[in-house]
């Protein structure tokens, strides 16, 4: 199942591998270069597709545990100064996501929606230790029942173009459920309160609604 943030984009790029394929099978005479250009537009649609997949992932809502947003690789885990929203410390965890991972941004846990921004910005590589306050990203703080106010922020990458953001202010939180989409790399921060015990380690696989990284009595 495809995501619809990729609608438009995976259209497209059908019609483009569709119309390349058959002008090299016309025009080029050459059946090497025929296949070599067939194969190279046929596995830029599978890229395409690959990257606005979204995998239906049931989740059995449980307000003590804070689960992944996104998929990707586990890259920072740290106390910090939040600077935009609580204005004091926090644990830092941030997953970092590169092209070929799934893109779709899950609710990390039930709450209210308290807060949402978007910010435009740069586009430095997400991985940069400046992305965070200073590329194109939105903001998002969720109150819960156990875990207080705990804010994620999805930040563009380097190739990372546009951040779509479904968080409102005001909403209901359902935990697992889509809650944006980032195209084409990009990294998610969350911050949580001080004393939070981390259920992941540096450089650990995380699986989007399904990899549990806090708990809380």
């Amino acid at each position: 199942m495809f995501h619809k943030e990729g609608a438009r984009i995976i259209l497209v790029s059908l019609v483009i591998t569709v119309a390349v394929a058959l002008l090299a099978e016309k025009f080029i005479d050459s059946a090497t270069l025929k296949f070599i250009i067939q194969l190279v537009v046929l596995v830029f649609l599978v890229l395409i597709l690959q990257f606005f997949r979204n995998p239906k992932r049931p989740v059995t809502a449980a307000d003590h545990l804070l689960l992944a947003p996104v998929d990707g690789k586990v890259v920072v885990i740290e106390e910090v100064y939040e600077s935009e929203y609580f204005k004091d410390k926090r644990l830092q965890v941030s997953i970092f996501m590169s092209p070929i991972n799934v893109h779709v941004t899950r609710y990390p846990l039930n709450g209210l929606i308290k807060f949402s921004k978007y910010h435009a910005g740069k586009y430095l590589v997400a991985w940069h230790p400046k992305a965070s306050e200073e590329n194109e990203r939105t903001t998002v703080v969720i109150e819960n029942v156990v875990f207080g106010e705990v804010l994620y922020r999805q930040i563009a990458g380097a190739l990372a173009r546009r951040i779509v953001n479904y968080a409102q202010q005001g909403m209901q939180a359902v935990q697992g459920a889509d809650a944006g989409f980032i195209k084409f790399g990009s990294r998610v921060d969350l911050f949580l309160p001080l004393g939070t015990e981390i259920n992941v380690s540096l450089n650990q696989k995380a699986v989007g609604g399904k990899t549990i990284i806090a708990v809380k009595a």
